[in-house]
């Protein structure tokens, strides 16, 4: 498995795509990473044409077992980010 992209790699490549320079890439990346923190936070949800859906979804209160000492207990209500990856993108990559 290759190592994944940092973030200067991806602002590098970002640039390039785009025609700009590092600068403005790197404002253009916070500024989404921006707005889909926001959205996902009021518990609405982001679609990223061919890369797929980020959305939260909650979980209900539940039991729980340490798997070191075999103990259960109760594990509160809380809420989990979740990604649907697009089709194109599965067909991409498995294509």
């Amino acid at each position: 498995m290759a190592k994944p992209m940092t973030k200067t790699q991806l602002v590098a490549a970002l640039a390039e795509e785009m025609g700009a320079d590092k600068k403005a890439a790197s404002g253009a990346l916070d500024a989404l990473s921006a707005i889909i923190t926001k959205e996902v936070a009021g518990g609405g949800a982001v679609t990223l044409p061919g890369v797929g859906k980020i959305y939260c979804r909650e979980r209900p209160e539940r039991m729980v077992r340490n798997p070191a000492t075999g103990e259960q207990f109760k594990k509160d209500a809380d809420k989990v980010v979740k990604m649907t990856i697009a089709k194109a993108l599965k067909d991409s990559v498995n294509g």
